[in-house]
Formats: structure tokens, sequence, C-alpha cells
């Protein structure tokens, strides 16, 4: 659990709703976000990071020209490790449903590595044949980001400036999945998040997603 006030969280919600993404810096801790590195390592040495793609089920493909990073599925009763962090989930999914009254049911997440010279192209974050994707969340794991490394998120606001977002460790991003358009630009260096989605039915297909 966090230790966010109830008027913060009701002005990251307010905020979500007018703007349709939230930034929040320093919203996990220092603890968390080492547990989230150690998971990382241990996949990397343990090479169980696969290469994403993009669509669903039959759909599913590998586009190097699009997506560049590669992925490995969370699972809650596998990966205890990650506790903290799905208990985490738990209460921005319960806060969401509070206050923006977004019906949620479900959730999926994934760790992301984007190597250096990869990047991922402008798109929305639903499939053709599948459209419960509510809110986007992402939690970046560069601690030692700096100017110039690359890899920002980019925003597209129809009619408005498109938004860039440093992906600097321990910053969280939430948007609405199926109406913000973004693209993760060419990272310089190695790049790490954690990302997801809460769904309005359970995920049954979410080792088959890119």
């Amino acid at each position: 659990m966090s230790n966010n006030s109830e008027e913060q969280w009701v002005s990251w919600m307010d905020e979500l709703a007018e703007k349709d993404y939230v930034i929040i810096d320093d919203f996990i801790s220092e603890e968390l976000y080492r547990c989230i590195m150690t998971s990382f390592r241990s996949l990397e040495k343990e090479e169980k990071l696969r290469k994403a793609g993009i669509g669903a089920l039959g759909e599913f493909k590998i586009e190097k020209e699009i997506r560049g990073d590669f992925i490995y599925w969370l699972d809650k009763d596998r990966d205890q490790i990650m506790a903290p962090f799905f208990e985490l989930m738990e209460e921005v999914k319960e806060k969401l449903k509070r206050y923006c009254f977004i019906s949620l049911s479900g959730s999926e997440f994934h760790l992301a590595k984007y190597p250096a010279g990869s990047f991922y192209h402008r798109h929305l974050d639903q499939f053709n044949n599948r459209n419960n994707r509510q809110i986007t969340i992402l939690i970046y794991q560069n601690d030692a980001w700096k100017k110039g490394d690359g890899g920002e998120l980019r925003i597209f606001k129809e009619g408005e400036e498109s938004v860039l977002v440093e992906p600097v460790a321990r910053r969280l991003l939430l948007f609405k999945s199926d109406s913000v358009e973004h693209e993760v630009l060419t990272t310089n260096v190695t790049r790490y998040s954690l990302t997801g989605w809460l769904l309005r039915q359970p995920a049954s297909l979410g080792y088959l997603l890119g």
C-alpha cells in the first residue's frame, strides 16, 4: 500500500479524468524499485525475456520495424517476489473505481526491456478483436536516466502539442488505453519499465499478447 493521502489520490484522479493521463513522480518506494529490478536482473540472467510482438491470438506477429522490446508476463502466483507490486496495483484499481467510476475487474502486467536502438512506433493500446483494456500503467525503472538517453514516451493529443514523458526511475504514468495514442522514442541506452493494463474483465489471453 502507498502512503498517499485521499486528497492526493483525488487530485491525481481528477487530472486523469481531465487530461486522459497523469504523471506521478516518486510513486513507488525505493524498496519496491529494488524489488522490481531484482526480478529484471534475474530474468535477464535466466534469458526469460522474450521478443515482443503485436496483435492478439491469430493476429500476433513479431514486427521489429514497429517495436523492439523484450518482455516477461507477470503472474501473481508464480512471481511471488512481486507481491508488494500487486498489492499496490490493487490500491490503484480501487482508487480508479472509486473516484473515476471506471468498471475494472482484471489486470495484466509485464516487465519490458528496450535495448539500445529500440523503439515502439505510434499506437493505441487496443486490439481489433479485444478492447477491454481501460487504463494503461507504466512504472519506469531507470535510475541513471539523463537527457540524451532517449526512450521517452510521447503522448499525442488531438489539436494539442504532444507531451514527452521521460522514463525516470519510480515515475508512474497512467493513461486511458482506448484514447491515448503514444510511442516510445528510440532509446540510446537500455530502458526498463513495468507495463500493465487494468481491464473491464479478467484477462485470459494476456500471455499471447504483445
